[in-house]
């Protein structure tokens, strides 16, 4: 049986892989560092305290790149697109938040501690993937490991 290849599937594919391949890179360019470094970019946003963060720096990054992976892959498609969507949203609150008070954040831990962009070009960066994200989630499943399985299953 031939599948008709779509547009949508075509977008789909293409808004996973960029999606995935963000947070496959954010995640291992903070797994591969030094926890400390992306604990101390977590402490500047004054939200959580020296202990908390360590925890943080040490999971968030593995946590980003199975999610990247899962979702580059088509594996939970849509469950993984719309957690993906939800940790970009946390993340914009988070950039929000240190915007508004004015925090002075040197690096945001985005992509480890590399550096960054300012709070503004990050929050409309954040955006820009949570369309992306939508449009994953929405169109995704062509191409997808999901879909490959459907088809054997069926």
């Amino acid at each position: 049986m031939n599948e008709k290849l779509t547009r949508q599937d075509i977008g789909g594919l293409i808004a996973r892989l960029a999606v995935g391949g963000v947070f496959i890179y954010s995640g291992l360019i903070k797994a591969l560092a030094p926890a400390e470094e992306f604990a101390f970019a977590i402490e500047s946003y004054k939200v959580v305290g020296p202990q908390l963060a360590l925890i943080a720096a040490n999971v968030v990054p593995w946590v980003e790149l199975w999610a990247g992976l899962l979702l580059a892959a088509g594996v939970f498609t849509r469950l993984t697109a719309g957690f993906i969507a939800l940790m970009l949203v946390f993340f914009e609150l988070l950039l929000g938040q240190a915007w508004l008070r004015g925090l002075e954040i040197t690096s945001c831990g985005c992509f480890g501690a590399a550096g960054s962009n300012s709070l503004g070009q990050e929050f409309v960066q954040n955006l820009a993937l949570l369309l992306i994200c939508a449009a994953a989630f929405k169109h995704g499943l062509g191409f997808s490991a999901d879909r490959a399985l459907e088809k054997h299953e069926g």
